[in-house]
């Protein structure tokens, strides 16, 4: 890890918990947030979605002004140092606001089309989930592993969807993973859901499209702990993501190639 991306994984762990910090005490007093839907009655915002990207917005520039931003609520802001930094201040806002316990804060570190480093706080458990590229993940300073033995067979595999999904092909997911003596698994926040990947706890993960801000940090982390992960841009634009324990990544690819044609863009996926 070179000296410039250490000081900004050490920044980016000290902001990401800040930015927790902040988020649980929203998820306390939840009953007080003004809610605003973005493109549809499921894709909301809330105040407490602003502050905690303000924070961590204003801690980064204030460090490392020359650095990029791309944040999910605060759009897009150049950069001159080579560095991008790509922000979720809370996945998962509807769980978040629904108080259930399924959302995180999220921070990853770009450079040259790279993700470089990441961090997932989890606020409500006190995990921190993080990555260097080549330098392993970790959870809490320990080393993180996808689980070896996990098969479709054998572990829950977590399936994303939006307003952006088509919900004919997701079913058709669903069915091909059952059909093959898996079982789906979600819980509204897929940053969250990647990093469990990562840490064995699920044998991969699927969604249609995700925004980098979703996924970013994540897909680093499984590939990370030994996973097998398909390529995600860091263009603004996202797109499929599919990350998974190395004996469950292409019985999943094939799965999903099976499955209805996405009328989205897709198309098929290989390992």
């Amino acid at each position: 890890m070179t000296d410039a991306i250490h000081a900004r994984f050490d920044l980016a762990q000290r902001l990401a918990t800040a930015g927790g910090a902040l988020a649980l005490s929203h998820f306390q007093n939840r009953d007080r947030l003004v809610i605003e839907a973005k493109a549809s009655p499921q894709d909301i915002v809330s105040r407490a979605d602003r502050e905690v990207e303000d924070l961590i917005c204003e801690g980064l520039l204030a460090a490392f002004p020359q650095d990029a931003i791309l944040g999910e609520e605060g759009g897009a802001q150049a950069g001159s140092s080579g560095f991008m930094w790509v922000i979720d201040p809370i996945d998962g806002t509807s769980p978040f606001l629904a108080g259930l316990p399924h959302w995180c804060v999220v921070i990853a570190l770009v450079k040259g089309g790279d993700t470089v480093a990441a961090v997932t706080a989890h606020p409500l458990s006190g995990e921190v989930f993080t990555a260097v590229r080549g330098g392993g993940a970790h959870l809490n300073a320990a080393p993180l592993r996808c689980d070896p033995a996990h098969r479709i067979d054998n572990s829950l595999v977590a399936i994303g969807a939006s307003h952006r999904t088509d919900p004919d092909h997701v079913a058709g997911v669903i069915g091909g993973l059952m059909r093959a003596g898996g079982i789906f698994y979600r819980n509204g926040s897929g940053a969250l859901m990647l990093a469990q990947v990562a840490a064995g706890r699920l044998g991969g993960y699927y969604e249609p499209h995700m925004n980098p801000w979703d996924c970013l940090a994540g897909v680093l982390m499984i590939t990370e702990a030994g996973g097998q992960a398909r390529p995600v841009s860091s263009d603004a634009q996202g797109g499929v993501v599919l990350a998974a324990a190395t004996q469950v990544y292409q019985t999943l690819c094939d799965i999903v190639s099976a499955a209805p044609p996405d009328r989205g863009c897709l198309g098929k996926v290989s390992g």
